[in-house]
């Protein structure tokens, strides 16, 4: 497989800056330190997945544009590469869970993609999503496990280190399958990378401290951070994060909680569960924060009914 490299990285940083606005760099003050916050939620789709999207598939060749695609997400890959599919006239089939957020399910149908629904738990993902690239002869757009995703994902890293004037000194990243990990690594090669995952699904900070792939237990809890629970990552993820990223940390969906409130009052941003993690880890004092971190907020697609309920509980 293709291998992610910072150059690749640059190049998507250039291809995104033609077609979308960065996203803003927020001050936001963590204790008695002011960081920055990258306000991924604002972008069209609602979360930074519309970066890995564009690049994966503004990279296909023509052949494979005319056989469409097929993603595999709970909702913000699918609407990443939804819009994009839709900018570039390519079919793009969408394999869903069945319980994945309304709001995710209705605006990924908007943006005129095909939803294939599995049961989670119950049904493997990836088996669902093999048997449609095989009967569509569709292109596989993964995750996080795609290099072209991958460099689409680092080019925040990119807009980062444009506004500050220099590299950040680390960043704090919600972490699902590592796919934004990964590109942020290769866009900032002298920056710390924090992962953060929802407590119980900590898959790659495991695979990190192994070195190897490391599933998902059997029977793990329940979280609210939906977009934060692939079963492992990938090993091309791995292999850019080894040796580079810090140990990873978890969050527990009260501090998670509290983070969304946070990001709402103070910086009015609607920021779902899944992409105030990272949020959540440097509020709780799980990792270093100094004035020159930055903290991903990587998306804001959250049901209305559970965000108000949310706001309302603090």
């Amino acid at each position: 497989m293709r291998k992610p490299t910072r150059q690749g990285v640059l190049d998507a940083a250039k291809s995104i800056a033609a077609i979308l606005p960065p996203t803003p760099l927020l001050p936001v003050d963590i204790g008695s330190v002011r960081a920055f916050v990258k306000a991924e939620s604002l972008q069209p789709v609602g979360a930074f997945k519309i970066r890995g999207g564009w690049w994966r598939l503004s990279n296909l060749s023509k052949e494979e544009r005319t056989r469409g695609v097929v993603a595999v997400s709970s909702g913000n890959h699918a609407q990443g590469v939804a819009w994009a599919a839709r900018q570039l006239g390519i079919d793009a089939a969408i394999v869903m869970p069945r319980n994945a957020p309304k709001v995710k399910l209705e605006a990924t149908r908007a943006l005129g993609a095909e939803i294939v629904l599995y049961e989670r738990p119950g049904e493997d993902r990836d088996e669902v999503a093999a048997r449609e690239v095989e009967a569509r002869g569709a292109t596989l757009v993964h995750a996080f496990g795609d290099p072209w995703v991958i460099e689409g994902q680092g080019s925040a890293g990119i807009e980062i280190a444009e506004k500050l004037g220099r590299a950040p000194s680390r960043l704090i990243v919600c972490c699902g399958g590592g796919g934004l990990a990964a590109g942020l690594a290769l866009a900032c090669p002298d920056s710390a990378i924090h992962v953060v995952e929802p407590h119980g699904w900590d898959t790659v900070g495991q695979a990190l401290a192994a070195g190897k792939i490391v599933r998902v237990g059997d029977n793990p809890p329940s979280t609210i951070c939906d977009a934060l629970q692939p079963d492992a990552t990938k090993p091309i993820n791995l292999e850019v994060l080894k040796n580079r990223a810090e140990p990873g940390v978890t969050v527990t969906d009260e501090e998670v909680r509290a983070a969304q409130r946070f990001a709402f009052s103070k910086l009015n941003l609607v920021v779902e569960p899944g992409g105030a993690a990272a949020l959540a880890a440097a509020l709780a004092g799980k990792v270093p924060v100094d004035k020159d971190t930055v903290i991903m907020v990587t998306g804001g697609n959250t049901d209305a009914d559970s965000f108000a309920e949310t706001i309302a509980s603090g």
